[in-house]
């Protein structure tokens, strides 16, 4: 089973915030599963917290998480998604990355480790949500 992992993840565990090492734990589980992965998006968005590109891929190699490239059908379906959200009345906001990484989990993976901020289960509602038992 592959998980995908939103950049939310990411930066709750290498900053170490409220919540880290039940992540920790969850992740090392899906990792016993199958290949944890990381979207191009994913990745910008976690890695401004590094000095060096080395340094943020030293800390994902820690974890063992795979970078894995976008495909066209995931951008394609990104893409897609995004445009029912604007003819439904979403605001024309910086959400095209936040569809980009769920198209990723849903095309390249199986499922994806994100703090669910809503749009997830309504835009992407056969999307299976990892999160750590509360």
């Amino acid at each position: 089973m592959r998980t995908a992992l939103d950049s939310s993840v990411l930066l709750l565990l290498s900053q170490k915030q409220p919540g880290w090492q039940a992540w920790c734990s969850c992740l090392q589980a899906a990792a016993n599963e199958g290949e944890l992965l990381v979207s191009p998006i994913a990745f910008a968005e976690f890695s401004i917290a590094y000095r060096k590109v080395e340094d943020a891929e030293a800390d994902l190699d820690l974890l063992h998480i795979i970078y894995d490239p976008i495909t066209p059908s995931s951008a394609y379906l990104a893409g897609q998604i995004f445009l029912r959200y604007r003819r439904n009345g979403g605001p024309r906001l910086n959400l095209i990355p936040d569809f980009l990484i769920a198209a990723h989990a849903s095309v390249q993976a199986d499922r994806i480790a994100a703090i669910d901020r809503g749009y997830l289960r309504s835009y992407f509602p056969t999307l299976k949500i990892l999160a750590p038992p509360p």
